[in-house]
């Protein structure tokens, strides 16, 4: 392939990162718009190869397809450090990223294992705290941020604390967002942890002596979201109080933050209610132009 070719496939290749995150996670796209220019390219690349491995189940006709889909990720990351060429835009853009900046094998790798694991539960196997939760959030969104902060050079201790508290908090709401979704599906609760669950009256067993969550009291459910999104206020604050000891220049990946809050004061604002309509109004269930100022006043503010 001459070079001018290769050139083209990969700006081809980086386009089409930035479409897959700009269709299916907006919010996350406006966060890195925020970026310096030198740092947007592996963050799009990043981005995106989240968004493959998070849809892959939700799009695949049959579950066994998405767990398919998602070993080949497996697959491909090993290949993609091995130099190997792989026909696929997202695993191009990596692959250029890769080459170009230090970025750690182990944070996409546990990213897509995480995945894998929470594919192959079975619809009975309910998490049994909310520890449980908080590491795929860790190993699903934070991973993302470490090499988002890799990628752009960005070494720093207090950095990555932020940085897993943020995807920590990021993952748990976007959980509890998701709810609606899985209930409509399977009928089936299976991010609210048994402990979580039993406190507030959730827990039944079924037929054959398997706990299964029920929503019969939707006070019950408010509250069992009220407890699992304080705790992703707790890591959300916690970052905040950090903001002191992180680089200037790593501000602008934190940015996800943003975002995590609004979810939270909406949810906040219909009683933590996920079935509420008004969560899946504008941006997170805020107005766009909302959303974007207040981005922007965090960005421009060199605040996350």
């Amino acid at each position: 392939m001459s070079g001018a070719s290769s050139s083209s496939g990969v700006r081809t290749a980086f386009s089409y990162c930035v479409q897959q995150v700009r269709s299916y996670d907006y919010h996350h796209y406006l966060c890195l718009l925020e970026l310096p220019p030198n740092m947007r390219k592996s963050a799009f690349a990043l981005r995106a190869f989240n968004v493959e491995t998070a849809r892959a189940m939700d799009v695949a006709s049959d579950p066994r397809i998405g767990l398919m889909r998602l070993l080949w990720w497996q697959e491909a990351i090993d290949k993609i450090f091995s130099k190997k060429l792989i026909e696929h835009p997202v695993a191009q853009a990596l692959a250029s990223v890769i080459s170009e900046h230090k970025v750690s094998k182990s944070w996409l790798k546990r990213s897509v294992e995480a995945r894998i694991n929470d594919a192959k539960r079975e619809v009975s196997d309910i998490p049994e705290t909310v520890e449980e939760l908080e590491r795929y959030a860790e190993d699903t969104m934070s991973t993302i941020l470490y090499s988002t902060l890799q990628a752009g050079g960005i070494r720093s201790t207090a950095a990555d604390h932020a940085a897993s508290h943020i995807g920590k908090a990021s993952g748990l709401v976007l959980l509890l967002r998701s709810l609606p979704y899985h209930a409509s599906r399977n009928r089936h609760f299976p991010y609210i942890p048994i402990e979580v669950a039993e406190k507030h009256g959730l827990l039944v067993k079924d037929q054959g002596g398997q706990p299964e969550i029920r929503i019969d009291s939707r006070e019950g459910l408010c509250s069992a979201v009220f407890e699992m999104a304080s705790v992703a206020n707790s890591h959300l604050q916690k970052a905040r109080a950090l903001a002191g000891t992180v680089p200037a220049e790593a501000h602008p990946v934190l940015l996800p933050a943003v975002p995590t809050q609004v979810i939270l004061d909406t949810l906040s604002r219909v009683q933590f209610d996920v079935f509420d309509q008004r969560l899946t109004r504008g941006i997170l269930g805020v107005l766009p132009l909302w959303f974007q100022l207040k981005l922007k006043w965090y960005s421009w503010r060199r605040k996350y």
